[in-house]
């Protein structure tokens, strides 16, 4: 889902590129992710704050693209000293080639309104269509998620709410020292709450939700289990971390081909039944199984998310 001010974008995989790495930052330009973001808070070191961002301009300005047909930057917080100057100089030098800037760490609305009131000012100064940059906020502590709902009405420009699951296990003082993995000892699933609450706000504000990451990359069966559990919940997709995660990421959040035909199925059936030539029926079976209203707007979004990650009548989506 997206909102209707915002473009429709496919985020299966988000990948994570330090801005600190010309290295890193050539690879990601290949892989195929849906989006990316060149990250300027948690991969770069304080004492590179500054030529990272240098750094990224002259990656997103170099005319090399990426395949990633949602490029983004993660800015630092307000909490920190860097905020104004990442905002200022990424946009003022590259806006022009960012879809999204990424802001960690948001506690309250008031954040979200501080970053679109300056992203406005500098798209001004620079010449860019005001509101052409969107903005996706993390959610990763306690107070955050206490304030998610506010957060997620908080600006026109918002396009996902993005899990961010270490600094909520430390907020938390969650056990265990792998970031995104369920910790030992509680039988059930440790974030089902907080993935819960992210995307129940998010579809309030016609948002996408979007799971964290998964930080044991040589681990594909648990990064697998963690992108089933949220796509089975309605996530949009998952930040990766390592190309190993991308394939398996775009598929745990692509329909597979069985549950696309028969959504197809669905709406065709639906749509006979219900037409006066049809008999105007109201309820009907498909495969065995009932189908009213409620079935219909199941398989219609199914069909959706299928559509927007590039499936069609008869293509396979495994």
């Amino acid at each position: 889902m997206t909102s209707p001010t915002r473009p429709a974008r496919v985020r299966r995989t988000v990948l994570a590129v330090p801005g600190s790495s010309d290295r890193f930052i050539a690879k990601a330009r290949g892989l195929e992710v849906d989006a990316l973001f060149l990250d300027l808070e948690d991969a770069v070191a304080p004492p590179v704050k500054a030529e990272s961002r240098a750094r990224i301009v002259d990656a997103l300005n170099s005319g090399e693209g990426f395949a990633a047909a949602t490029v983004t930057v993660r800015v630092n917080d307000w909490s920190t000293p860097w905020t104004f100057r990442d905002v200022v100089d990424v946009v003022s030098g590259a806006g022009a080639r960012i879809d999204c800037l990424v802001m960690p760490k948001v506690t309250r609305a008031s954040e979200v309104k501080a970053l679109d009131l300056l992203l406005t000012q500098v798209e001004h100064e620079a010449g860019l269509p005001l509101g052409k940059i969107g903005l996706e906020v993390q959610i990763e502590d306690a107070l955050g998620l206490l304030h998610v709902a506010e957060i997620a009405g908080s600006s026109p420009r918002l396009e996902s709410l993005v899990f961010g699951p270490g600094d909520f296990m430390a907020s938390m003082g969650m056990g265990g020292l792998n970031v995104g993995a369920q910790p030992a000892g509680y039988p059930a699933d440790a974030f089902h709450h907080v993935l819960m609450s992210i995307l129940v706000a998010a579809r309030a504000h016609g948002l996408q939700a979007i799971d964290g990451p998964f930080v044991a990359i040589r681990d594909t069966a648990g990064f697998e289990a963690s992108a089933a559990r949220s796509a089975a919940l309605g996530y949009d997709g998952k930040w990766v971390l390592h190309p190993n995660q991308v394939e398996p990421g775009n598929a745990a959040y692509t329909p597979v081909s069985a549950d696309f035909a028969r959504a197809q199925r669905i709406m065709d059936a639906y749509a006979a039944a219900t037409s006066l030539a049809g008999g105007a029926t109201g309820a009907i079976v498909v495969d065995d199984e009932m189908v009213d209203e409620a079935g219909v707007k199941l398989a219609s979004a199914l069909l959706a998310r299928g559509i927007a990650a590039g499936l069609a009548a008869g293509k396979d989506a495994s």
